[in-house]
């Protein structure tokens, strides 16, 4: 009698901890998470729809197929139907077969291909940051903002683990941000997932992406190129500020250097009340 009853508490709860879950994961991952990471910018609910879309069609394809692999069994095993059908020839079926996978194939491509082009060209941007790969770190440069640079590497006193980085890469909110990315060395890639944002870094080579981030917080990502034996340690870290909050951070970069810059926007964050939080709902670390 009791395991009839916790049978249903631990359905529940496990449907209860997936839908938390799935709901989680703005600007990192967490645990049990399901599909992708919220989205922060226009370009990720673009794929989320997108991706919710080829869910649904290949849904109703895989229980198509599972239903006549069980009719076939079923209507066309030995004990059912002693005597084989000799059909070699059937023109409708030959159609369909035909033409319903080309039309499914063209209800893929047109949103396939409008998401392509809505990643690809760039509106004008509001500024510029240039990211630069190296083994196994990322150089940044501001070049709208009398050439703010940097080097952001991996922290591991911080948390999230192997995500956090030493320095963040700090922009105002609700801005076009155009990414400009090249390499030193071996190919790296710069890659967010909450902003939909993944871009080759190509040594002697400059490529360029975007990004809108519609929402203020703390988002992360790695290089995603096997780029050698460090890959794992080459994270990504955005904060993403109000623009008061993004023009005291320049100002303070300017006079005393980016780190001190850091340490000052940590202190107006906390003081307005806005200090980061993590997926998890823990304090991000300054």
């Amino acid at each position: 009698m009791r395991k009839l009853i916790a049978t249903p508490i631990l359905i529940a709860t496990f449907i209860a901890m997936a839908a938390q879950a799935n709901a989680a994961g703005l600007g990192q991952p967490v645990d049990w998470q399901l599909g992708l990471q919220q989205a922060a910018t226009p370009v990720m609910e673009f794929i989320h729809s997108f991706h919710g879309f080829l869910l649904i069609i290949i849904t109703v394809i895989s229980l198509f197929v599972l239903a006549l692999l069980i009719y076939v069994m079923v209507k066309f095993n030995a004990k059912s139907n002693p005597t084989p059908s000799k059909t070699s020839h059937n023109t409708f079926i030959e159609v369909v077969w035909t033409v319903v996978p080309i039309l499914i194939l063209i209800a893929i491509a047109i949103p396939s291909f409008r998401l392509l082009y809505f990643q690809r060209e760039l509106p004008a941007a509001d500024m510029t940051v240039k990211a630069i790969g190296n083994k196994w770190y990322w150089d940044y440069e501001y070049p709208d903002h009398d050439g703010i640079s940097f080097t952001a590497a991996i922290d591991m006193e911080k948390e999230p683990r192997l995500l956090a980085t030493d320095v963040e890469v700090v922009v105002p909110v609700n801005k076009v941000i155009r990414v400009i990315v090249t390499a030193n060395d071996v190919l790296h890639s710069w890659t967010v997932p909450s902003f939909g944002s993944k871009i080759d870094a190509v040594p002697g080579r400059l490529n360029e992406t975007w990004f809108k981030a519609e929402k203020e917080g703390v988002f992360y990502g790695q290089c995603s190129e096997l780029c050698g034996k460090d890959h794992a340690y080459m994270p990504i870290m955005v904060r993403v500020v109000s623009e008061d909050e993004f023009k005291a951070w320049v100002d303070k970069a300017k006079t005393a250097g980016v780190e001190e810059a850091q340490k000052h926007l940590a202190s107006i964050l906390t003081t307005r009340g806005k200090l980061a939080l993590n997926a998890a709902g823990q304090p991000a670390n300054n």
